[in-house]
């Protein structure tokens, strides 16, 4: 077998950072394994063609188990299956939560974790275009812009709204001094494309001799042996054969909050009867691998505009082919942008930090006779009529769920249970927060935008209520399945070293002990900036 320093598995944001910054070492020889191929697919790289990524060859398309509390419906999941991971398939929204996330995290026992000492490794990463303070960076390799090549009028709307009904004060940087307010979304996108994890980190890292890439790998194991990580295996997606190699130093587990503790489990780190169940010997017992799995959930409030004003105009295929060809020339138009233009951070029920947002996005999206439209996928819905939508998004959920093995097949798509909305305060603060939405698209600020309010059609209690359980997703933010922490349940300590095995840390959402205020992205860059800076200095 071949031996490597360092082995990542997984080659989403985190591990893309890591293979980075190890390789800045020229003695460190490192191996990357990614389950999905190379970031090829051509739309990952335009930012408007977000939809098109989900239940393609770049998604794991993973789905719940049936959800007791919203009709017994089985959510979507998706998650990056490419080199990129979920930074070549989300929204590109660059948001970092709020300093109370972490200053959270450190009070439960993780020394290094509060905001203060996490700053600098979100200013590490970051080139920010547009924002010079003292909470953000320029030099770094993550490019950080707000949509300047195209913008539609709702949005400045919709922000003249917020800060009318809901006497928001205007924040251009919610990534900076405070969230709390309304304004633009900052993007991972540079000069009209997607910025990536593989852009910023991997590709200028592919060019170092001491890198090493293996794609189309599902790992199958990694390999135990008294109580210390010594390997990995592998099985090669084309020939079907299986491989190993040794690790000299740390095999450093990147595969996300769903499959890097399937990844623990299936090499016998768990629960001892769960793996006893599925065959598996025991090789550590950790009950909390899996457990405390937390995820943000929003559902759609739109609204028909009169006026072509909206993006719906540009979802017709003679527009479509017109603004692919402006894209193609000069990298500008309607397709520079995510589905995504503006968003809120605010409190509800006297919260003692934000506890909601608001994703806006100038997309008519989604109907009330047919709540399996995908929100963001206005094609499934056309229409001659521009709209937008307006998602209330619930931050800090209280439901926990988990993740489970269903086999010892690696093949074999984990158990996805998170019990959404089991916890009834967060039925009631997203309640809130469609009424508060509803609230901003009644503002004078946007009444030249509204023709008629669509979703939900009955705007009582009941109805929302309803509405919610019929149209609720799940915003892709799943975390704290291997949490960082030294308690009974926790995963890792606060080095994201898995107790009680040597050579092994978890590098991703799934150490987060308490989900953050806002879109999880920018989070997992910082973990892995300041995971890289650990492992190089133990």
């Amino acid at each position: 077998m071949i031996k490597y320093d360092y082995i990542i598995i997984g080659a989403g944001s985190a591990g893309c950072v890591l293979a980075n910054r190890l390789t800045e070492d020229p003695e460190n020889e490192v191996l990357l394994l990614e389950a999905g191929g190379r970031d090829s697919n051509p739309f990952i790289k335009i930012p408007a063609a977000y939809g098109n990524l989900h239940r393609s060859g770049v998604d794991w398309g993973f789905t719940t188990e049936p959800q007791d509390h919203i009709y017994n419906r089985r959510i979507y999941l998706p998650r990056g299956k490419t080199l990129g991971g979920c930074s070549s398939t989300n929204a590109m929204a660059y948001v970092r939560g709020n300093a109370s996330d972490y200053d959270k995290w450190a009070k439960l026992g993780n020394r290094g974790w509060s905001y203060r000492e996490v700053l600098p490794y979100f200013i590490k990463s970051e080139n920010n275009e547009d924002v010079n303070n003292d909470y953000h960076g320029q030099g770094g390799p993550l490019h950080v812009s707000f949509a300047k090549q195209f913008q539609t009028p709702l949005a400045r709307a919709f922000i003249e709204g917020c800060k009318e009904v809901l006497h928001l004060k205007e924040n251009n940087d919610y990534n900076g001094a405070k969230q709390e307010g309304t304004g633009l979304f900052q993007f991972n996108i540079k000069n009209g494309k997607r910025h990536s994890g593989v852009d910023a980190f991997l590709r200028p890292a592919m060019k170092r001799k001491n890198l090493h890439i293996i794609t189309r790998a599902m790992v199958k194991e990694i390999l135990i042996k008294n109580d210390q990580a010594c390997g990995v295996a592998w099985i090669d997606a084309r020939s079907k054969q299986e491989h190993k190699a040794e690790v000299a130093k740390e095999v450093l587990l990147c595969a996300g909050s769903f499959q890097s503790p399937q990844l623990l489990m299936l090499s016998g780190i768990g629960h001892a009867d769960l793996l006893k169940q599925h065959r598996i010997p025991l090789k550590q017992s950790l009950p909390g691998v899996g457990q405390n799995l937390q995820d943000h959930l929003f559902y759609f409030i739109s609204a028909l505009s009169p006026s072509k004003s909206g993006y719906n105009q540009h979802l017709k295929p003679i527009a479509k082919a017109k603004a692919l060809m402006q894209w193609l020339i000069n990298r500008r138009g309607p397709l520079t942008i995510s589905p995504l233009e503006a968003c809120a951070f605010f409190k509800v029920f006297d919260a003692p930090s934000v506890n909601m947002q608001f994703h806006f996005t100038p997309i008519h999206a989604g109907h009330p006779d047919d709540p399996n439209v995908d929100v963001y996928n206005a094609d499934t819905y056309p229409t001659d009529k521009d709209g937008f939508t307006i998602l209330p998004s619930l931050i800090q959920p209280y439901s926990r769920g988990y993740v489970s093995i269903r086999s010892n097949n690696p093949f074999d798509a984990p158990v996805i249970q998170p019990n959404f909305l089991e916890d009834d305060r967060d039925l009631q603060l997203l309640v809130e927060g469609g009424r508060r939405a509803i609230d901003v698209i009644q503002s004078n600020a946007m009444s030249a935008y509204v023709e008629t309010l669509i979703a939900p059609l009955d705007k009582s209690e009941e109805g929302l209520i309803a509405h919610i359980k019929q149209t609720v997703e799940t915003i892709y933010h799943p975390v704290g399945t291997c949490k960082m922490g030294c308690d009974e349940a926790a995963v890792v300590n606060d080095k994201l070293q898995v107790h009680n095995i040597a050579n092994l840390r978890v590098v991703d959402a799934s150490v987060m002990p308490t989900i953050i205020s806002g879109n999880t992205n920018a989070a997992v860059y910082m973990i892995a900036e300041k995971a890289a800076d650990m492992i190089m200095n133990d």
